[in-house]
């Protein structure tokens, strides 16, 4: 292994933390969803955490399919390039991503935006692929229905094909701004890229010279095959949803390695980090009650249609206390999150669950739950045997969550010697390879 340290990366899904009700915390700012002054906070807490860069999920659509959708969760998300535009401006380290549909998108628009926002972070800037699952985003773009999984896949590994020739078609050294001769650049270098691929057709060279890191950090999350294959073969660092087991762990890990290699491509050019979800409190008992008080706010029908979403089957008309009974069907024919899908069929496996229990357990989204100490015993065993190359903290709640984790897990971690004492690069693509060659 040549990291030296672990990486870290803030998620930020819902506004109010991960849990998708924990905006109803008693800490919690549900009135300042909207102020960028709560998103500056929680970058700045990032920030003297030393992560590497905070994410910013995205979707197309209001979860509308159910009213519990839009009564009892937080629909409202800033789009991400502007906003990151602005922390971009309050922040002197840490790395933004922006999550990026490649299906409801151009990859001339995308370039041009992670091109800016590169120059503007000075280095700083990265996107999150995703392919959009939901027919709810098609309904907004003209379509009947989403496209087909593996032709989304497909989509998207073109999308990232033209872009990354986009963000190279200005030449290093065009820009001459040479007042004597009146040239501000040399046309020689400045080239069109003429793509002519199965879903593009792109003339370019971009509008927006070369960016200070040439290609912004592309980073993946999907875990099916096609996802697999994709982040092998593109991604800069994968998130994955975790493992149960040290065991289970070292194998993804492994697995994604594999691929990445198969791809021609170096092991540690792809950051394997599952997602970390930690319910810190000063003694186990306070962090117990922190995540018992975080699953009780979930009211019933918001629960059972979570898990109809997912599911793709309306389960609304049953109890929450009913033995959970489900025919899984081969997982390439879901059309939603297909590992989200997977995840639900190992869980329930040789169980026998209610539908609550259930939810409860996929609603921990496997939280860790413990003090300091407990956590930092966890994040440095799976990065020291081979199950991790960082991780991606998705706090249950923000912002106690974060600042929590970063006041005191953070100066454990690097007490060890696992975590750095300061920022390794100035650029995200520097700081994402834990401090070895990249």
């Amino acid at each position: 292994m040549s990291r030296k340290h672990l990486v870290l990366a803030l998620g930020l899904f819902c506004p109010g933390g991960e849990h998708v009700t924990s905006w109803r915390l008693p800490d919690a700012s549900p009135e300042r969803f909207l102020d960028v002054g709560y998103y500056r906070d929680l970058a700045q807490a990032a920030e003297r955490g030393r992560f590497a860069a905070i994410f910013l999920a995205d979707e197309l659509y209001v979860w509308d399919r159910f009213v519990s959708g839009l009564e009892s969760t937080v629909n409202e998300r800033l789009e991400p390039f502007t906003l990151l535009g602005a922390l971009s401006q309050a922040t002197s380290h840490v790395g933004l991503v922006a999550t990026v549909s490649t299906t409801y998108n151009e990859p001339y628009h995308v370039a041009r935006r992670l091109a800016t926002l590169d120059f503007l972070s000075n280095g700083r800037a990265g996107w999150n692929l995703v392919t959009s699952a939901s027919d709810e985003e098609a309904w907004n773009f003209g379509r009947e229905s989403n496209l087909d999984h593996a032709v989304r896949y497909q989509r998207g590994a073109e999308f990232v094909q033209v872009v990354d020739e986009l963000l190279g078609s200005w030449g290093e050294g065009s820009v001459l701004a040479d007042k004597t001769t009146g040239r501000y650049s040399d046309a020689a270098l400045i080239k069109p890229i003429d793509h002519r691929g199965e879903f593009f057709t792109v003339r370019g060279p971009l509008n927006i010279s070369r960016p200070p890191q040439r290609q912004p950090a592309l980073f993946q999350a999907g875990a099916s095959e096609d996802g697999k294959n994709l982040a092998a073969a593109t991604a800069d660092a994968v998130f994955t949803l975790g493992s149960g087991s040290i065991e289970a762990g070292q194998q993804l890990y492994g697995d994604y390695k594999g691929r990445v290699v198969a791809a021609g491509r170096a092991a540690d050019d792809l950051a394997v980090m599952p997602m970390l979800a930690p319910v810190i409190g000063s003694t186990e008992k306070e962090a117990q009650d922190r995540a018992d008080l975080i699953l009780e706010l979930t009211p019933d029908r918001v629960a059972l249609d979570l898990l109809s979403h997912r599911l793709e089957t309306d389960l609304s008309d049953h109890d929450p206390d009913e033995i959970f009974s489900f025919d899984f069907a081969d997982h390439s024919s879901v059309q939603q999150s297909q590992s989200a899908y997977a995840q639900i069929e190992k869980l329930v496996d040789g169980r026998s669950l209610t539908l609550r229990e259930v939810y409860q357990t996929l609603a921990g989204r496997g939280f860790l739950i413990g003090t300091p100490e407990k956590i930092a015993d966890h994040v440095t065993e799976r990065f020291t045997q081979g199950a991790a190359d960082g991780f991606i903290l998705m706090a249950p709640s923000l912002p106690s969550g974060l600042t929590d984790f970063a006041d005191h897990v953070v100066p454990l971690l690097t007490e060890r010697g696992v975590y750095p004492a300061e920022y390794e690069g100035s650029t995200l693509r520097e700081n994402l390879a834990g401090g070895g060659a990249r």
